[in-house]
């Protein structure tokens, strides 16, 4: 009986043991789980700190000193721009146009460009048109020189004038600033009675004072003109006005 229990025993503790060994084999396993689960966490966090760092120099490069300086760049470079082409513009597209400038710069021919047509509502009266093309303000004589005589004629010692305003004084000149018109009016013949002919061109130079002869420009005015006692008006701003001056021709 003593020997069966030593056996008993025997196998009991070898159960146990066994039991032992199981138990520490898992505990094992779950150390080196955990271990491995430990060393992936860690490995996660040094990624996510490396990601994250990256993350700060992406972001840092998206909004950082290099894309603020592209940025600033772009800003300085945009007001550079619209500061200079303003100041190019003003000057290409306005230029000066104060009467003071006006002035001291007589108008060029290369500046200007004249019409000549009939006035509506009269058959005696012609609109002259200066209108200036250039960029600035500049200055005209009080009215345009006109001359009437025949477009084939070889001499033009014989052309009739017209008689202008008299009493004239003021401002050095008659400033015109860009893209408007300085306009006058002329009446071939203010009476309507019985008057030349063989007048059929209007001889036109924009400012007398400044322009050469040779910037004379010739309008055909047609057949049946008959020309008497002509009267010229100074430049102004508008026909009504321009026929207002033109009726005051001739007195001082």
């Amino acid at each position: 009986m003593r020997t069966i229990r030593t056996r008993k025993h025997t196998a009991v503790l070898g159960a146990v043991t066994a039991v032992l060994a199981l138990a520490l084999t898992a505990c094992n396993g779950d150390d080196t789980g955990t271990k491995s689960a430990g060393n992936a966490s860690d490995a996660a966090t040094v990624a996510s700190s490396t990601d994250t760092s990256k993350s700060g120099d992406a972001a840092k490069t998206a909004d950082g000193s290099k894309a603020g300086g592209t940025a600033q760049n772009t800003g300085a470079t945009k007001t550079g721009t619209s500061n200079t082409a303003t100041s190019k513009g003003g000057s290409a597209a306005s230029g000066n146009t104060s009467d003071s400038y006006a002035y001291k710069h007589p108008c060029k021919p290369g500046d200007l460009s004249v019409r000549v047509y009939p006035r509506e509502g009269s058959a005696t009266q012609h609109v002259i048109e200066i209108n200036n093309t250039g960029a600035n303000s500049c200055g005209l004589s009080y009215f345009p020189r006109v001359s009437l005589g025949a477009a084939k004629a070889s001499d033009h010692s014989q052309d009739i004038t017209p008689a202008v305003p008299g009493g004239l004084g003021g401002a050095p000149a008659y400033p015109v600033k860009p893209k408007t018109a300085a306009i006058a009016v002329i009446d071939l013949n203010p009476s309507g009675a019985n008057g030349v002919t063989w007048i059929d061109e209007m001889n036109v130079l924009a400012d007398g004072d400044h322009m050469p002869n040779a910037d004379t420009q010739n309008f055909p005015l047609g057949p049946d003109v008959k020309v008497l006692d002509p009267k010229l008006g100074l430049y102004r701003s508008t026909v009504a006005d321009a026929v207002r001056s033109m009726q005051s021709a001739g007195k001082s």
